[in-house]
């Protein structure tokens, strides 16, 4: 029978089941309201009531947190690797350990130098505030969103640096010409847009991403053609990767699937290669020896 420290690993670091949804969700949901009413409290008119709040919240939190870090790290030596100290602090310096470890104790500096239920008025510690949205990254504790996205992008490698790379001499060709087209163009208040190639290099990001902030904006119809040809062809290329790296999570999901199918029918297979092999071992002209021992209780 599995002991409380086995189930209490299973249920936090291999969550399964629909009790481990439940218990995971309401975590991700704590995090996300906590970390709206932190937004709220940048915006002046709800200030004090988001700052009161987030202040009871925060401790909540902290208790909370801090009670499941060492759950994790006493229910860690159920596994041989994790069994006595040297063990726990292998497991306490995984890096999704060393994250919660941080975010406690950034929230407890938080609460403590905070007066008056101010959780962040403090100027000194706002950058501590950083290490409190890394709670967000309590919700894939596995790693495995993370590790999908490093296998599509591993696999595709050779497809994203080739578009990549065309991409970019497109924009830096591109922005070269519009900036020798524009250079000399002069508005009618005597200013310049492109005053430098570090200009037209600023419009060239801005373009191919799709952004156009109208900031800088070719005024000759030398500049407005090439601009117009760099649009077509380097805003395609920029796309691609996009492209690329859906396709390859489709394929990949695709393939997650035909597993998870397979791994089903193995269960079966087993069963059925057993059944065959007891069958063969009961008839009469059978001489084969066992090399095994029979196991009697």
């Amino acid at each position: 029978r599995a002991t409380l420290q086995n189930k209490m690993y299973n249920f936090l670091e291999r969550p399964t089941g629909w009790k481990c949804f439940v218990y995971h969700f309401t975590v991700f949901m704590m995090v996300l309201i906590c970390l709206i009413f932190s937004v709220l409290s940048t915006i002046e008119q709800y200030t004090e009531f988001a700052n009161e709040t987030l202040f009871w919240m925060e401790i909540v939190l902290v208790v909370f947190f801090g009670l499941e870090y060492v759950i994790r790290l006493w229910s860690a030596g159920c596994r041989s690797k994790y069994m006595g100290i040297s063990g726990r602090f292998r497991f306490a310096r995984k890096p999704i350990s060393i994250i919660d470890f941080l975010v406690v104790v950034a929230s407890i500096v938080v609460l403590s130098v905070g007066s008056n239920g101010q959780v962040f008025a403090t100027s000194a510690i706002r950058g501590v505030r950083f290490l409190q949205i890394l709670r967000m990254l309590h919700v894939d504790r596995q790693g495995g969103t993370w590790r999908l996205l490093g296998s599509v992008v591993y696999i595709h490698r050779q497809e994203l640096i080739t578009t990549l790379y065309i991409g970019f001499l497109g924009l830096i060709f591109s922005s070269y010409f519009v900036y020798l087209a524009e250079k000399d163009a002069v508005s009618p208040d005597g200013t310049t847009d492109f005053t430098s190639y570090a200009d037209a290099l600023w419009w060239g990001v801005i373009t191919v991403t799709t952004i156009g902030y109208g900031d800088t904006v070719p005024k000759t119809w030398m500049g407005r053609i090439v601009a117009s040809c760099f649009s077509v062809f380097a805003i395609s290329f920029f796309a691609l990767p996009a492209g690329i790296l859906g396709s390859g999570f489709a394929l990949k999901v695709q393939q997650k699937q035909r597993q998870k199918h397979f791994n089903r029918q193995i269960p079966t297979a087993a069963s059925l290669i057993q059944c065959l092999w007891r069958c063969h071992a009961a008839e009469a002209g059978f001489d084969s020896i066992a090399t095994w021992q029979i196991h009697t209780q």
